[in-house]
């Protein structure tokens, strides 16, 4: 048998504050332990005679937080474990046993597997000070953070939000930094010390640039950002995103929104698509931004509508990629290995796989082709039936095998425009040579798609070259001959252009 093991609340910080209850289990205790003597109750507790062994040494010997709970929770457990049936441990934590305290929640964890009775007592918690102090009422919504695991995507504004564990500047420092993501710089905050305990409260309402400027960050530090229902705190929220668009698309909304299809809008999502694209070869990242932008809209576009239909929203979609991207990722998320970018790719080609069978889907069924979208632009498209075809051996031993298919192919287009063949049949030779093409692409490692575009460009920038210095003459590429249009052509590609 071992010793039982009680937890019980020291409050926020005022000894007046604690029940008969606790106080008498603290002085009936065969051993009490504190888990840190920075508490202005346990001075009062001190003149009163009692005995206390803290756990403040621990905070010094580990290197985290997480750290020192494990071994606290370790070291009581220890003790009830070598104490004699009968008796009673009594660990005390600052404010309410069940708020914030990362120990009690191991012990809970813990003890039952131990076999060791574990009870936990109540008592003030910081949550009641600041509920007084601060003057809001939780049940217009309210929510509890962490400033040790404090992110962006957890801050609410519509909810009124107090961040506990906020010890000292560097800590505080970390939260405006999150909380700005969020909020205006200059909006307020306010930053509680030792709420509730006389002679040491104090309540600083600061603009939140300032909230690290703030002396006196110790244990008993919090912070209270007021709710706020102004839409305009919620731009960076994908479920006000999500929002607009329903209320563009319900009644009362925008009535073009509302004739849109999925056909009407398809050739929007292939224009925003190649608009991303442009940005990324211009590598302009501001333009990139909005452009992402009107894309992300398509995808919202076409989600909406199935929601109307009760089929899937977008948070389902949202869902879909969540469990994609760890499945395909065993190398991140489980336990394959992944030294480098192809095995990486091997890893992402065999969970495809493995989720073609999950689905069902007749492997005999199945083509090696499968999986190119029938609307890729036909070099893209070409390029990837090439590179999967050659994944199961169908392929050249090298590169000058190619060479030699583009020279067929070249020989068999000239002597098709040379007979004055159909054009359906010069069409078709015209296209064996692109595709014959397309297929060096994969023996130098380089995207036709991305070649092609960047001759686009080459092209589009020296023609412009050539019309600039035609104007600067007064004439058009119309009023000029290719001989001259030629020498302004080797003038730009000179210029680098």
């Amino acid at each position: 048998m071992s010793a039982a093991l009680t937890v019980v609340g020291l409050g926020s910080g005022d000894a007046d504050q604690l029940t008969v209850g606790i106080i008498k289990k603290m002085k009936q205790a065969a051993t009490l332990y504190v888990r840190t003597l920075d508490h202005p109750v346990l001075n009062d507790l001190k003149q009163e005679g009692l005995e206390m062994t803290s756990f403040d040494a621990i905070y010094e010997a580990k290197a985290s937080f997480p750290e020192v709970y494990d071994e606290i929770a370790n070291r009581l457990i220890e003790a009830a474990r070598q104490g004699e049936s009968g008796t009673e441990i009594v660990y005390a934590v600052p404010g309410h046993p069940m708020v914030a305290e990362a120990s009690v929640r191991l012990l809970k964890e813990r003890c039952p597997q131990m076999g060791i009775s574990l009870r936990v007592m109540g008592g003030e918690s910081f949550l009641d000070e600041a509920f007084i102090r601060l003057g809001f009422d939780p049940i217009e919504g309210f929510q509890l953070l962490d400033a040790s695991s404090l992110s962006t995507e957890l801050v609410q504004p519509q909810l009124h939000t107090l961040i506990g564990q906020v010890y000292d500047v560097f800590t505080a420092s970390d939260v405006k930094l999150c909380l700005m993501e969020v909020y205006p710089d200059d909006y307020p905050v306010f930053v509680g010390h030792a709420l509730g305990v006389k002679d040491q409260e104090v309540i600083h309402k600061v603009p939140l640039h300032d909230l690290d400027r703030i002396e006196g960050y110790g244990n008993l530090s919090l912070i209270f950002v007021p709710k706020n229902t102004d839409d305009a705190l919620r731009r960076r929220s994908f479920a006000r995103l999500h929002e607009i668009v329903n209320i563009l698309r319900s009644p009362g909304g925008c009535p073009w929104d509302q004739e849109q299809t999925h056909q009407s809008i398809r050739k929007n999502l292939i224009e925003e698509t190649y608009e991303v694209i442009e940005t990324i070869d211009e590598d302009d990242p501001d333009h990139m931004k909005e452009e992402l932008g009107d894309l992300l809209l398509q995808i919202l576009l076409h989600s909406q509508m199935e929601e109307e239909v009760g089929t899937f929203n977008v948070y389902d979609v949202i869902e879909g990629l969540h469990d994609k991207l760890i499945f395909r990722h065993p190398h991140v998320f489980g336990e394959h290995q992944a030294e480098n970018a192809n095995e990486a790719l091997q890893n992402w080609e065999q969970m495809k796989a493995e989720e073609k069978k999950r689905k069902g889907l007749d492997q005999q069924d199945i083509s090696v082709l499968d999986g190119i979208p029938r609307d890729l632009p036909a070099l893209m498209k070409g390029y990837k039936l090439q590179k999967k075809a050659a994944k199961v051996g169908f392929d050249w031993d090298d590169v000058e095998g190619v060479f030699a298919k583009i020279e067929e192919e070249l020989a068999e287009l000239k002597e098709a425009v040379q007979n004055n063949q159909s054009a359906e049949e010069q069409k078709l030779e015209l296209g064996d040579l692109l595709f014959a093409t397309a297929n060096v692409a994969r023996f130098i490692d380089t995207d036709p798609e991305e070649a092609l575009a960047a001759t686009n460009r080459k092209f589009t920038g020296r023609f412009r070259y050539i019309e600039e210095r035609l104007r600067e003459l007064g004439r058009t590429p119309a009023d000029s001959n290719v001989e001259e249009m030629e020498q302004f052509w080797q003038e730009a590609k000179k210029a680098g252009l």
